[in-house]
């Protein structure tokens, strides 16, 4: 189904996409960036709205959202289509290819998540920003019936698309790729600084974590990472950061991450950040959750098993609050 696109400028007879910082400018019968954003007789129309290449019920920490609802099921969702190039991508046979879909009606989405009995719904697989109008839509209504609805994004949007939808939006995962603007450039086919915008508002707003991969000699540095850290903590201290390990995927051959690596970066960022956990890897007690004040196990993590020891958000021990979403 094909639907006209918000943000959009017509130039002569090319349309300019103001949804993403690329601001494509596409000839008739051309698309974005994305590939799913078409210019047709000067007018942009999405092509993928309620196309549905994925979907399923997942424990939330898998998207992942470890202080949002821990131990609860998600239902997860996606299309095709982004506005990146990630060569590292592990979903690339959706998010750059052209699966076999399904078609659902927001309406028949919030059905299903109620007939699971879920509290929430995840964009996620591919970039839900190249499926603006369907999330907005599908999230709207899934707020009227008090279902929760979480972005895992990349974060490459401007800022009044992104202000736009962010009232229906409860939680997000940001991929924060490397705090170097190279990096963006040249694995991932975008810039950093629109991010790092993305980032604050959504951190004002929302409910909001924030996941980096890490790639040995390429997003590593120490002293980059370093970087990285204290940005965070001038936002805020206690967003939730998750340091995931690094596989060959689509065009990347690189050797995975080395452990020691993630062990260093997770030192290191506990200096800075309250809570920090190592992801894409066999750990015990670098997924779980530790109150920052007095240490004690909050929350314990097995895979996707899940056990919550908090009072009311609080640790039953100090009476520190965690931050997060806990009921």
């Amino acid at each position: 189904m094909k639907k006209i696109a918000e943000f959009q400028e017509s130039i002569d007879k090319k349309v300019k996409c103001k949804l993403c910082p690329h601001h494509c400018l596409i000839k008739n019968g051309d698309s974005g960036i994305c590939g799913v954003r078409e210019n047709k007789d000067g007018t942009l129309y999405t092509n993928n709205y309620g196309k549905i290449s994925s979907i399923g019920v997942d424990p939330i920490e898998k998207k992942p959202l470890y202080h949002f609802y821990p131990a609860s099921r998600i239902l997860s969702l996606g299309t095709y289509g982004c506005n990146f190039k990630c060569q590292f991508c592990q979903n690339w046979k959706i998010s750059q290819g052209n699966p076999p879909t399904q078609q659902l009606t927001p309406e028949e989405v919030i059905n299903l998540a109620e007939q699971k009995n879920v509290k929430s719904i995840a964009y996620t697989y591919s970039e839900p920003v190249v499926w603006y109008e369907y999330v907005k839509e599908t999230a709207q209504k899934a707020a009227k019936k008090n279902i929760k609805n979480v972005l895992v994004t990349n974060g490459f949007i401007n800022p009044e698309p992104l202000e736009n939808i962010l009232p229906y939006i409860d939680a997000a995962n940001v991929d924060l790729k490397s705090f170097n603007d190279d990096f963006y450039k040249k694995y991932a086919g975008g810039s950093l600084d629109p991010v790092k915008e993305t980032i604050k508002t959504m951190a004002n707003n929302i409910h909001l974590e924030i996941t980096t991969l890490l790639i040995n000699d390429l997003n590593d540095d120490r002293k980059e990472l370093e970087k990285l850290f204290k940005w965070i903590t001038n936002i805020n201290k206690s967003i939730p950061l998750h340091l995931s390990r690094y596989f060959p995927a689509h065009k990347m051959n690189r050797p995975a991450t080395e452990i020691k690596t993630m062990e260093n970066a997770y030192n290191l960022a506990k200096e800075y950040l309250d809570y920090v956990y190592l992801g894409n890897l066999r750990t015990t007690e670098k997924g779980n959750t530790y109150c920052p004040q007095c240490g004690k196990k909050l929350i314990s993590r097995s895979g996707y098993n899940t056990e919550v020891f908090l009072e009311k958000g609080e640790c039953p021990e100090c009476s520190y609050e965690i931050a997060g979403v806990f009921k």
